[in-house]
């Protein structure tokens, strides 16, 4: 085995802050959410050299994986674009600085990735909501209709579909399943109560349930419409008899 294969993280942080070509370092994953540290999380470390620059130190370790040490090596304009938009937004959005030697342009990078922009969200909401609507009217439909395990599934997947219309409302990325509860603990969602809401979110995915589905949605249809997202709400025409409280 290669010294690659064997370094821990210390010892990594400490040889790349030597290195002038570095600018910053940023910790994602568990070691970045206060209390979700197992003894099995690793450290999600990316690595910031400046533009242009390079460095012969460092270049041996792009993409070193290993069960203690997960690197991402890029330059500060890649690190910009990292996850805008994409599955690492949320990841970076909330992701620790180790190292920051422009003065808080990382976390001004960081903090533009924790916040959607205005049409960026509303854009993103309104795909959302109609995608959410979609998977409650069929799981609606199905159960009506007999098919049990059709219903249910439905009604999970629209519960993924509403988890992001709401962080997108709040224009928020939405956090992995993993770090939803860390998530909505130190940052609720605005005029959702947190407890009832992950309850119900439980409820519809373990059983489908049409009743607390069409509850839902009537708290939902409301937000969207004061939000400016009837247009959506109302394609669905008569359709949304059967997803409204009978």
């Amino acid at each position: 085995m290669t010294a690659q294969k064997h370094i821990a993280y210390d010892a990594f942080v400490e040889l790349a802050a030597a290195d002038s070509a570095v600018v910053g370092h940023v910790l994602k994953g568990s070691r970045a959410h206060e209390g979700m540290t197992t003894e099995h999380s690793d450290h999600d470390l990316y690595v910031v050299l400046a533009d242009g620059a390079t460095s012969a130190a460092l270049t041996r370790f792009t993409g070193h994986r290993t069960p203690e040490l997960d690197l991402v090596i890029l330059s500060l304009d890649e690190f910009r674009a990292a996850g805008m938009p994409g599955f690492e937004r949320y990841a970076l959005a909330r992701a620790r600085i180790v190292l920051d030697r422009l003065d808080g342009v990382i976390a001004q990078i960081l903090a533009g990735k924790a916040r959607l922009d205005a049409d960026e969200a509303f854009r993103e909401a309104g795909e959302w909501l109609d995608a959410y609507a979609n998977s409650l009217y069929r799981s609606v439909k199905n159960d009506r209709d007999g098919h049990a395990l059709a219903a249910r599934l439905d009604a999970a997947d629209s519960i993924r579909f509403l988890l992001e219309l709401l962080f997108a409302l709040d224009r928020r990325p939405r956090p992995y399943n993993k770090y939803l509860e860390w998530e909505l603990a130190r940052f609720p969602l605005p005029g959702w109560d947190t407890g009832l809401l992950l309850d119900t979110a439980d409820r519809i995915s373990g059983t489908g349930d049409v009743s607390a589905q069409r509850r839902l949605f009537a708290q939902v249809e409301a937000v969207a419409r004061r939000a400016g997202h009837s247009a959506v709400l109302d394609a669905w025409g008569e359709d949304l008899a059967l997803m409204r409280p009978q």
